[in-house]
């Protein structure tokens, strides 16, 4: 009906190309307009000044020979006032920047190892956008951003870098577990130390107190027993000590001491046993 009343309409983000006679005539913008197709005039296409967006997925070699799959994302749309260059200069826009895309990718990516391909990415997508800027420009495409979205190297080596890292964090976690251990062991021994050193001291005191008891018990009885002697004093002792501990010892059932020889008699042989050789000793430190 709108031909036939030589009217057209051109939506919103749209624009229409006109021609007369079959050469172009003008660009249609949007909104209602005439045209007396009595005259030669007609609309033969429409193009969208909307934003668009390609995905090109580009295969290509690292400098260390791995295999991987680049993904570019590539944000295009016609330059204002060369719609007429964008219609009629290209016959597939998309084909023809996915070319130029693959050219870029596949020229950068082999000089880098897969690690810096990774980290240079963005490089990777400035370059991509200076060679397309450039190209495009000339047939009225403004190319407005393109990224690297992802990077993917053959599934073989991802498990093998996954594994790899796995490795290196089960290793730190080691060291750690091992440095903990470690700390924890110079501490039980730094403890078992001090509880040593502190029993020694409790020791040497029991022992003080042990002789200082005996001292006491020596002088006493002496004095309140006239003509005894210290060495008599000293066997009683040491025999009350010996029944006191051989009471202690039937006393318990699982006692493991053992007394060689066990009878009474022996503790003075052990008490002359002991001042023999004291008085050696002080013999062979007077000569």
């Amino acid at each position: 009906m709108g031909n036939l009343c030589c009217c057209v309409q051109v939506d919103q983000s749209t624009v229409a190309i006109r021609e007369q006679f079959g050469k172009f005539d003008s660009v249609l913008e949007p909104g209602c307009h005439c045209l007396p197709w009595i005259f030669g005039k007609r609309v033969v296409g429409h193009l969208t000044l909307r934003l668009q967006q390609l995905d090109v997925r580009c295969e290509t070699k690292t400098k260390d020979n791995v295999f991987v799959t680049v993904v570019a994302s590539i944000q295009y749309r016609p330059l204002a006032g060369k719609e007429s260059d964008a219609y009629y200069k290209l016959t597939n826009t998309r084909s023809q920047i996915q070319a130029y895309v693959f050219d870029v990718i596949r020229a950068s990516v082999p000089k880098l190892n897969l690690d810096d391909a990774f980290v240079q990415k963005n490089d990777i997508a400035m370059a991509v956008e200076d060679e397309l800027e450039k190209a495009m420009s000339a047939y009225g495409f403004e190319i407005v951003q393109t990224l690297i979205v992802d990077i993917e190297p053959d599934a073989h080596v991802k498990q093998a870098m996954n594994e790899i890292n796995a490795a290196a964090r089960m290793r730190v976690a080691a060291n750690e577990k091992a440095e903990a251990e470690k700390i924890v062991q110079i501490k039980r021994a730094e403890g078992e130390a001090e509880a040593k050193y502190l029993s020694g001291l409790g020791i040497a005191r029991q022992r003080q107190a042990i002789v200082d008891g005996l001292r006491d018990s020596v002088l006493g009885f002496s004095v309140n027993v006239p003509g005894t002697t210290a060495k008599d004093v000293m066997d009683m002792v040491l025999i009350t000590q010996y029944f006191d501990t051989m009471k202690e010892v039937g006393a318990s059932s699982k006692s493991s001491a053992v007394f060689i020889p066990h009878g009474p008699g022996a503790v003075r042989d052990i008490a002359t046993q002991i001042r023999d050789g004291l008085l050696q000793g002080q013999s062979a430190s007077d000569n």
